[in-house]
């Protein structure tokens, strides 16, 4: 069995069982045999009725949905409440974009050789769907990874991560309750030796991950020859500030993307790029309000900034904010562990670039505040890491941000807006060591299908 914690005290909430190799290989073979029987699939209609009335039950179950989410996530009431929403209206994304699964018609007969020839394309399930999901967003990664492979007929198995499995486990019962047969959407909480068959399996045809870029890659170099593949790793989201933007304004909105869940987002924003004329300024008044936040059990309404997910993250943080405090960063906030699950929302200024807080993802409540006099330095700066996810500027000047933004190495550019915004219809992913393909759930819809032509020959068609 499989003890699931709370993150903030270390209570036992649940224990889950824990699924075995054969588990493993029942599953797959289950979601096999649906793509290969072509009688079993599930009309367009049907899965629209399905996923309308697994978003009703949702909506009659926040309060009960935003309390798992918190109790096990440690993410606060209010952010998980917000995440359940999104979770729902990412099922009412999907109905509004089954329709919008489409082929297009090919040109015939601008050759003689194409005469006499009709041609389209169809959009078909691209087959079994394996999903690995990470633990910051319980639910809502959930709905991400495996709704579009629901919506687009293909069955998905979806391994949730061991620290937060129960609003995973949740969800697939919502699902069943709404009338969606068994085997489209199964769930394992297995151990990563048995996880790995849902990768290498050549009965695998799309995998989805969400979770370390160590992780992904070597999972990547294991797939099957034809299995696709999106994978979304983590960033160290570059901020650059420039001397027209509205440094008050600047302040609230770093606050909420550099703290928002305790910085466990793979887009929060991390290093801060601010000219040299306002630099400390914009720190300092950073770290005022950082410090004013509300630090503790994420089911407390009042709670703005909950523990981070295990122990051991909140004492590699310390290390690394330590680190930078021996190589010479100011720290202006925070910067002492609170408990062995909680660390204090940190601002550090003018960190080494050699220290490790700017060179790998902090994945924590620290953020770097950087000077700079020459803009093209800090945007050297910020292009200097191997990651590339989503970057802001903050600027008044639409000149400095169309050439900023140009270039910049993201997926996306944020402009007078933190790096962690994102509603869930927009392309959402990383390029470079960051990952590969695009999420969203009509972009994932898009990615778990696959193209087939029809081309008919007749003498009928002259």
């Amino acid at each position: 069995m499989l003890d699931v914690n709370n993150p903030f005290n270390g209570q036992l909430i649940k224990q889950v069982a824990i699924n075995s190799a054969a588990d493993v290989e029942q599953a797959l073979a289950r979601a096999h045999a649906l793509t290969q029987d072509r009688s079993a699939w599930l009309p367009a209609y049907e899965r629209i009725e399905i996923l309308e009335r697994a978003a009703q039950i949702m909506g009659d179950q926040i309060e009960e949905l935003t309390n798992i989410a918190a109790e096990e996530g440690g993410k606060p009431y209010a952010d998980s409440k917000v995440e359940v929403l999104r979770a729902i209206n990412g099922l009412k994304l999907a109905i509004e974009h089954i329709p919008q699964i489409k082929g297009e018609q090919i040109p015939m007969g601008h050759t003689k050789s194409s005469a006499n020839r009709l041609a389209f394309t169809q959009r078909e399930p691209i087959g079994v769907v394996s999903s690995i999901s990470a633990f910051n967003h319980p639910l809502n990664l959930i709905v991400h990874q495996t709704v579009p492979a629901i919506a687009v007929g293909a069955p998905v198995i979806i391994k949730p991560a061991q620290t937060t499995p129960l609003s995973c486990l949740r969800f697939v019962e919502i699902l069943k309750e709404a009338g969606l047969p068994d085997g489209w959407c199964q769930a394992l909480v297995v151990e990563n030796e048995d996880a790995e068959k849902l990768v290498v399996d050549e009965r695998v045809n799309f995998f989805s991950f969400i979770g370390s870029a160590n992780v992904g890659w070597m999972l990547r170099s294991k797939l099957s020859p034809g299995t696709r593949c999106a994978l979304e790793h983590g960033g160290a989201a570059p901020v650059i500030v420039d001397q027209t933007a509205s440094i008050d304004a600047v302040v609230d909105s770093v606050l909420k993307g550099g703290f928002y869940h305790a910085g466990q987002v793979c887009v929060s924003v991390q290093r801060v790029y601010v000219h040299e004329s306002s630099c400390e300024e914009l720190a300092t008044k950073l770290a005022v309000k950082a410090g004013d936040l509300v630090v503790g059990d994420p089911l407390d309404p009042q709670t703005e900034v909950g523990p981070l997910i295990l122990p051991r993250e909140v004492d590699r943080v310390a290390q690394w904010v330590d680190e930078a405090r021996e190589s010479g960063a100011k720290v202006l906030c925070g910067g002492e562990k609170l408990s062995d699950s909680c660390y204090p929302p940190t601002v550090l200024l003018n960190p080494a670039e050699t220290a490790t807080v700017s060179q790998k993802e902090i994945f924590g409540p620290v953020v770097c505040v950087y000077s700079y006099t020459d803009k093209n330095d800090a945007i050297a700066r910020a292009n200097s890491l191997p990651f590339a996810f989503q970057a802001a500027i903050y600027s008044n000047d639409l000149n400095d941000v169309l050439d900023t933004s140009n270039k910049l190495n993201a997926t996306a550019v944020m402009v007078n807006d933190h790096t962690a915004f994102r509603v869930d219809w927009m392309p959402f992913g990383g390029r470079d060591a960051s990952g590969v393909g695009m999420g969203g759930i009509q972009y994932s819809m898009h990615e778990m299908t696959r193209e087939k032509m029809l081309l008919i020959k007749s003498d009928v068609l002259q």
